[in-house]
């Protein structure tokens, strides 16, 4: 049996004469996990904090840590981390709650700084903190004498919020330079 199928013939339209390409609405692509304002995001932020309260956390119960430098800076630069990351961490449930986007430009490019600051400063924190355990433990042989463990603890923790905050920054980085035209 020959049935006839409907024929579909594509129509031209043209578009209409105060088209222009500024007004035309803009497409959002989809939030990726781990940017500002999603699930991702927040346990980022929430990880980043929690590393950096257990490296302080660490380097506080070693009654000594004040006498070096570079643990003093340890303890600065993950306080630092701490509160950016647990201040974006109530920003990013604050928009889950609402259900808001945090992609404004502005919004991003502020993250994208605050992120590369104080992963700089963490990351430079845990080498310097690192290089002082090795120093004591390995070269001076004098971890009998010292907290070698917390430190070395409190060092690790350090570098796992660095290591969380590197999704961040990037993340952060490329929502930064996708959105700008």
């Amino acid at each position: 049996m020959s049935v006839s199928r409907p024929a579909v013939h594509p129509v031209e339209v043209s578009p209409p004469a105060d088209a222009n390409p500024e007004n035309l609405p803009r497409v959002r692509m989809k939030d990726i996990q781990g940017t500002p304002g999603t699930h991702g995001g927040l346990a980022l932020r929430l990880l980043q904090f929690a590393f950096g309260v257990a490296a302080i956390g660490f380097m506080a119960s070693a009654n000594d840590f004040s006498s070096v430098t570079a643990f003093c800076y340890l303890v600065a630069a993950v306080t630092l981390q701490c509160i950016w990351s647990l201040s974006l961490a109530f920003l990013d449930m604050y928009a889950l709650f609402v259900k808001r986007s945090l992609r404004n430009p502005h919004v991003v490019c502020f993250f994208t700084v605050g992120d590369g600051i104080t992963s700089t400063l963490t990351f430079a924190a845990a080498c310097s903190s690192a290089g002082i355990t090795v120093l004591i433990s390995n070269d001076l042989n004098n971890c009998a004498q010292n907290h070698c463990g917390r430190f070395e603890t409190a060092t690790a923790m350090a570098f796992l919020s660095w290591f969380v905050v590197t999704p961040s920054y990037l993340l952060n980085f490329w929502t930064m330079a996708s959105s700008s035209r």
